[in-house]
């Protein structure tokens, strides 16, 4: 069916004067609402012709991870879907909406917020990184602020790293890709081998943990690294990899609506979940 337009926000994005942690409750709610949940915005065609071009050995929808021949049937990979991501389960539905079950998305965010807590309890390394800047930017930047605060190392990514005829960079503690001096929207595992394989050469430790999504979460879970990360209904790689065991969690979510203050409901409560100290 047609997207509908996307209604106000019924909530003060977090770090506004007048913020409040949501309840698990209201956050379902705001989550509908703005569509990073509930009737999403990604068709169901799209959603299944992903789910295919996985089954079907395509790399660029692996997100780095080596998947074998375990996934090479497209009911299996839709059965994972509707169990971690709440899409449709009826194989038979081929076209219009298509749906992530934000209670769904609220229990991965609480799986999110125990390892969170631990890296914080531990004082781990952590790294940041996203292929969706223009949505997810803000969210990733602010848990690298509150991990910062209470004592965790932000791992710092080395200069001059080059993947996908564009380069790495990092702003605001988060990693991303450039090109021609645009930030890109990018699912390639590829940025993120490059700072894996530079930090050892540069001396420096492996992050304890990762968050990202994307190639660049991928990527990570394959290396063996604590890895949380978020991901589309139509980006299916992070949720089998969940299942596998080889990513620790993947938040179903739209990773890219309408306007990033969106997602800061949904941030405040992943920090407050995790004892972490909200945005000033």
């Amino acid at each position: 069916m047609p997207a509908s337009p996307v209604p106000p926000v019924p909530m003060e994005p977090a770090g506004s004067a007048a913020a409040a942690v949501p309840t698990r409750a209201e956050l379902v709610e705001h989550l509908r609402r703005t569509r990073i949940a509930g009737d999403v915005a990604t068709p169901r065609d799209n959603n299944l012709a992903h789910y295919r071009a996985l089954a079907n050995g395509d790399r660029h929808y692996w997100f780095g991870l080596e998947l074998g021949e375990r996934w090479r049937d497209e009911q299996d990979v839709l059965a994972v879907m509707a169990e971690r991501a709440g899409v449709v389960d009826d194989p038979q539905h081929r076209t219009g909406q298509d749906t992530i079950d934000p209670e769904l998305t609220v229990d991965a965010l609480e799986r999110a917020a125990v390892r969170l807590r631990k890296a914080a309890g531990d004082r781990e390394r952590v790294l940041f990184a996203t292929g969706h800047p223009g949505g997810l930017l803000d969210v990733h930047r602010s848990v690298a602020a509150a991990l910062r605060a209470v004592g965790c190392a932000v791992v710092r990514v080395p200069l001059g790293l080059v993947a996908d005829e564009g380069v790495v960079v990092q702003l605001a503690d988060v990693a991303m890709h450039e090109r021609g001096a645009t930030l890109w929207h990018t699912h390639s595992p590829a940025p993120m081998r490059e700072i894996l394989d530079a930090l050892p050469r540069h001396g420096e430790p492996l992050p304890d943990l990762v968050m990202a999504d994307h190639g660049w979460a991928g990527c990570a879970g394959q290396r063996g690294l604590d890895t949380i990360g978020f991901a589309d209904c139509n980006d299916p790689a992070l949720f089998v990899a969940e299942a596998e065991g080889t990513v620790a969690v993947t938040v179903p979510l739209d990773d890219h609506v309408a306007n990033p203050r969106f997602y800061e409901p949904m941030t405040a409560y992943l920090l407050a979940a995790a004892g972490l100290p909200l945005p000033g």
